[in-house]
């Protein structure tokens, strides 16, 4: 089943149980997958970048929830919070930090990496490898403790 697919019984789900929230995040998800579609030219577009969509989408959510609790704005940050894990549920399952750092270490062992310069070569192997496994920021700061 395709991710929109999905979404629109999801969607069918919220809007039974009337539940706004939900329903927002899921036409959030639906609209930009068919602006991406559109702009692209494509009328359907892979599974990567789908589950690129749905990661910019949740990191989104929880930026601008970071920045409402900075301010002292939980009444914001809750929904946002709450939004971003709707949509995260679409995405495939994140790797545990353990596992990560294995996985790194293996990479790196690879690669033949020693020293911060060669964190270029690093990053780019393991952001491929992990796209939609893991998040950006765990693996580059997995990647400096490593070659650190």
């Amino acid at each position: 089943m395709s991710l929109q697919a999905k979404i629109m019984e999801k969607m069918k789900e919220a809007m039974k149980s009337k539940d706004t929230v939900a329903l927002q995040s899921l036409r959030a998800v639906k609209s930009e997958i068919l602006l991406a579609q559109t702009k692209g030219g494509d009328t359907q577009f892979g599974e990567a970048e789908e589950i690129k969509l749905l990661q910019k989408l949740v990191k989104q959510r929880k930026d601008s929830a970071a920045l409402y609790q900075e301010q002292g704005r939980e009444d914001l940050a809750e929904p946002e919070l709450a939004e971003a894990a709707i949509i995260a549920q679409f995405l495939p399952a994140q790797m545990s930090a353990d596992d990560l750092k294995a996985f790194i270490g293996d990479l790196i062992a690879k690669v033949g990496a020693s020293s911060m310069k060669d964190m270029g070569k690093v990053m780019g192997m393991a952001s491929k490898e992990l796209a939609g496994k893991a998040d950006g920021k765990a693996i580059s700061s997995i990647v400096k403790e490593l070659l650190g």
